[in-house]
C-alpha cells in the first residue's frame, strides 16, 4: 500500500489571519510528510466555503509543496474540472505545468464542485457537471497524448482557426503518456462510474471500513466487467484511494476527542453549505464530550435514513458518515490495526485526513510524526515479517 495525506485548509472561526497560518501550516505538515516517509500529498477544491475548505487554488499550494521536495508525488484531490470552474485545455495546461514542475510526481483527480454555492460562484449548472467533468477528462487525455490536438465531443469542439498550426497544449507533461486520472468519488455510483472511465477512485471513507469494502468490491466488479467502450484514455488507472481520517498521539483517550472533535467540525461544516442551516459551525466544542456527541449524532442519522427522512443517501453508512468516528483515531496501534483492516480490503492508497478546522498544528505534526515513524514501516515489511515480529512480542 501506499500513504498520503489530504488538505482542505479548514479554518474554525476564520479571519484573515488564520487564513494565511493555515496555508503556511499546511505547506509545513505536507514537507514534513516526504521527511516521514508518505508517498504523497493531495489537495482539494472548493469556492467559497468558509469554514470547510479554503483550497481554492490548489495549484498553488501543490506548486509550493513541489518547489519545497524532491520526492513525494503531488496530487489533485480534485480539480472542479465543469468548464465554468476550469476550462478542459487550461486543466491540461497547467497540471502538465506541474508535472514538469515537479519532475513527474503529478496526479491529477476531477470532480464536480460539492455545492450549490460553489455552482453559483462560477455560474455553473450543477445538471451539466456529471457530463461536463466526464468530457473534460476526455479532453485532457487526448492533449496530452498527441502534440497536435482537436476534440470533437457532446459537449465541445475545440479546434485551430482554419489555415492556422493544429492545437498545441503547453508544456508537455513529464509522464508519458500523462499523469494518472482519477475521479473523486463520494458516493458508490460515482465509484462504479470511475471505474467504467478506467480512472482511479478517490473514495469518501467516513462510512467506515464495511462501507469501504462495498465500494471496493463495487470498483473490481466494473473493472472486470467492464468493455472499454467508456474509457477517458488509451492507459488506465485502477488504483483505489480510501480516506482515513485519523489522530494518534500516546494519549488514546486525548487523539480520539481530538479526532471527534475535528471531524465533527468537518461535518458540520460541509453539512451547513450542503443542506442549510441558520449558523456556519465554530471552534467552541471544545470543552463539550466530542465521543459522545458524534455517536449520538450517528445513531440519529442513521435512524432518520431508516425512516426515509434522508433520500439524498443512497445507502445507511452515508448518511451517518460524517459523524462515525471509528477511525483510526488512537494511538499507534489502533491505526495499525484499522489499515491492516484497509490492507485486507484490498485498498491501494491509504489517504490521511489529519488537518481538520479545530485540531492545532502541534497535533498534525505529531500525528505525522507517529505514521512516519511507526505505521508506514510496519506496512513496508512483508506480511511474513510482520507476523514473525507480532509472535516475538
Amino acid at each position: 500500500m501506499q500513504f498520503s495525506m489530504i488538505f482542505e485548509a479548514q479554518i474554525a472561526d476564520p479571519t484573515p489571519a488564520k487564513e494565511r497560518q493555515t496555508y503556511l501550516d499546511s505547506i509545513e505538515q505536507a514537507v514534513y510528510a516526504e521527511e516521514m516517509g508518505f508517498d504523497g500529498v493531495w489537495a482539494v477544491e472548493h469556492h467559497g466555503l468558509e469554514h470547510y475548505s479554503h483550497m481554492s487554488a490548489p495549484e498553488l499550494f501543490l506548486a509550493t509543496v513541489a518547489a519545497k521536495t524532491s520526492r513525494i508525488r503531488i496530487g489533485h484531490g480534485a480539480v472542479c474540472m465543469p468548464f465554468n470552474f476550469n476550462y478542459p485545455t487550461r486543466v491540461a495546461e497547467r497540471a502538465a505545468m506541474l508535472d514538469v514542475l515537479s519532475n513527474g510526481r503529478l496526479n491529477l483527480g476531477a470532480a464536480r464542485g460539492g455545492t450549490l454555492q460553489e455552482a453559483a460562484m462560477c455560474n455553473v449548472d450543477p445538471a451539466e457537471t456529471a457530463a461536463q467533468v466526464e468530457e473534460a477528462l476526455r479532453i485532457v487525455s487526448a492533449a496530452w497524448r498527441s502534440p497536435d490536438f482537436e476534440y470533437h465531443g457532446e459537449l465541445l469542439d475545440i479546434k485551430a482557426p482554419e489555415g492556422n498550426s493544429p492545437l498545441r497544449v503547453l508544456p508537455r507533461p513529464v509522464q508519458t503518456p500523462h499523469p494518472p486520472l482519477f475521479l473523486a468519488s463520494t458516493k458508490p455510483d460515482t465509484v462504479v462510474h470511475s471505474a467504467e472511465l478506467g480512472v482511479g477512485a478517490l473514495v469518501f471513507g467516513f462510512g467506515g471500513l464495511d462501507s469501504i469494502k462495498m465500494q471496493h468490491q463495487l470498483y473490481w466488479d466494473r473493472v472486470k466487467s467492464r468493455t472499454g467502450e467508456k474509457f477517458v484514455s488509451d492507459v488506465t488507472n485502477d488504483h483505489f484511494v480510501a480516506l482515513c481520517p485519523t489522530i494518534v498521539l500516546d494519549d488514546e483517550q486525548q487523539a480520539k476527542e481530538i479526532g471527534a472533535r475535528g471531524q465533527r467540525f468537518f461535518g458540520e461544516s460541509i453539512g451547513y453549505w450542503h443542506l442549510g442551516g441558520a449558523n456556519p459551525p465554530t471552534g467552541a466544542t471544545v470543552d463539550e464530550d466530542n465521543i459522545k456527541y458524534m455517536r449520538a449524532k450517528a445513531a440519529s442519522e442513521e435512524a432518520a435514513f431508516d425512516r426515509g427522512d434522508r433520500p439524498q443517501y443512497s445507502e445507511r453508512s452515508l448518511a451517518a458518515a460524517n459523524f462515525n468516528i471509528d477511525h483510526a483515531y488512537g494511538t499507534v496501534e489502533t491505526a495499525i490495526k484499522y489499515v491492516e483492516e484497509l490492507e485486507k480490503v484490498g485498498v491501494d492508497e491509504v489517504l490521511c485526513l489529519i488537518q481538520m478546522g479545530t485540531v492545532p498544528q502541534e497535533v498534525c505534526m505529531a500525528t505525522i510524526k507517529a505514521w512516519g515513524e511507526h505505521v508506514i514501516p510496519h506496512f513496508r515489511l512483508p506480511i511474513a515479517d510482520r507476523q514473525r515480529a507480532a509472535a516475538a512480542v
